[in-house]
């Protein structure tokens, strides 16, 4: 995974989290614990902001191409001249 797959996958848990924390509260109620638990997570996505800002850049990535061992078909230079040597049915200078 690139830094970015792995920055928004830690979003999404993040926001499970959150999820997770309302949930609680419903059943819990708002004492100090669920408090801790919030703020906790408010630090956690200020972390991921700030992280997500420092991250390097990605770079690009490139394809590689795979170059066949076999000849090339000689039909294919049928017509070229050869460099430094002319056409084929000139004589050099």
């Amino acid at each position: 995974m690139s830094v970015t797959d792995d920055l928004t996958a830690a979003q999404r848990c993040l926001d499970d989290l959150d999820r997770a924390i309302v949930r609680l509260e419903q059943q819990v109620g708002g004492g100090l614990d669920i408090k801790r638990i919030r703020s906790d997570s408010h630090h956690l996505r200020e972390s991921l902001a700030l992280l997500r800002e420092s991250a390097p850049a990605e770079k690009p990535r490139r394809e590689l191409l795979t170059i066949p061992d076999t000849p090339y078909d000689s039909a294919l230079w049928a017509d070229a001249d050869d460099e430094g040597l002319g056409a084929r049915d000139r004589r050099a200078p």
